[in-house]
């Protein structure tokens, strides 16, 4: 459902060893020289040409689904054949100039427009969350590192409740129990908050060794306040670690929704979503592949891209920290 922690959680800080004053306690790192080895990582760049790809697909939905002819709810009975049980006509489950994808059996809506929407929602799913549980899993990890003591006890313990609890179980049943209405918030809402935890878990353990450092120590003595030394002096050196936890949670987030969606308690019908649409192609594939072909190659490809991606930027960053 969520990303789980790596050795992320037993390294330093991301920001290398500080030295004197606030002002110069993170090393100076070159931008131009991280972007650099990303853009001569091919699998980072490759990754990230096909995430732009989904993304932009999911922000001109409406104008690619204009140039196709075709919505994602219209049906287009004359595209499938009632005498065979529903099955799309012509070649590749209705592959043509008409339907670029083809059509779903049975009622004819056009695959291609339903997976240019499908994207909408899971990468709007899957981004909203990341944001909410970055937010949340951060600032709770500052604070139970930073302050320690019972904030600290407080914090740890909502912590290990949440990451022992059946997740998974618990959003199946409050989902079906939840009426179907703003579904795509609930969906948010639900992932976020068993999700914030585990980018918490790595956040805290690294606040509590940078709070050690000179750097923090001299803020303290020149009469920095506790806000200040939390999101100016520790925060900053946590970014790297930040950003590719973060990038890390996209797939999970993406699989989770198309999971709940394909077991009937995500997005609603007709809103067209990829695990909705893969749920639907089980009882056809044998006959027409390409109606789980499609959203179900989408979809791997989109985890897949996301999930190598954080991994190079992860290896990147910290072969920029070790030159540093």
């Amino acid at each position: 459902m969520t990303f789980t922690p790596t050795e992320l959680e037993a390294e330093g800080a991301a920001g290398g060893e500080p030295t004197g004053d606030p002002a110069s306690a993170r090393p100076p790192r070159s931008g131009r020289r991280l972007a650099r080895a990303f853009l001569r990582d091919r699998a980072a760049v490759a990754c990230s040409a096909y995430i732009l790809v989904v993304v932009l697909m999911a922000l001109a939905a409406p104008l690619l689904v204009e140039l196709s002819g075709h919505g994602p709810l219209e049906f287009d009975q004359a595209a499938v054949d009632s005498d065979l049980g529903g099955l799309p006509i012509g070649w590749g489950g209705g592959i043509g100039a008409d339907h670029w994808f083809g059509v779903e059996p049975g009622n004819g809506r056009d695959i291609f427009a339903r997976i240019v929407y499908g994207a909408r929602v899971s990468m709007t799913i899957a981004l909203l969350a990341t944001a909410l549980t970055s937010v949340l899993g951060v600032v709770f990890g500052l604070v139970a590192g930073y302050f320690g003591g019972r904030v600290d006890m407080v914090i740890s313990r909502v912590m290990e409740f949440l990451m022992a609890f059946p997740a998974l179980i618990f959003m199946i049943a409050v989902l079906s129990a939840l009426p179907a209405e703003n579904r795509q918030a609930l969906l948010v809402v639900v992932i976020s908050f068993f999700g914030w935890p585990y980018l918490a878990r790595i956040v805290r353990g690294q606040t509590m060794t940078l709070k050690q450092r000179e750097f923090v120590e001299s803020a303290k003595a020149s009469g920095a306040s506790s806000a200040q030394i939390i999101f100016k002096e520790i925060l900053p050196n946590l970014s790297s670690t930040i950003i590719v936890m973060t990038t890390l949670a996209v797939p999970g987030y993406v699989g989770t929704e198309a999971g709940l969606s394909f077991l009937g308690v995500g997005v609603v019908p007709p809103t067209p979503s990829w695990g909705q649409m893969i749920a639907s192609s089980v009882p056809w594939y044998a006959v027409d592949p390409a109606y789980f072909l499609f959203p179900g190659a989408f979809l791997f490809l989109l985890v897949l891209s996301f999930t190598v991606l954080g991994d190079r930027i992860k290896k990147i960053a910290e072969s920029g920290e070790a030159r540093s």
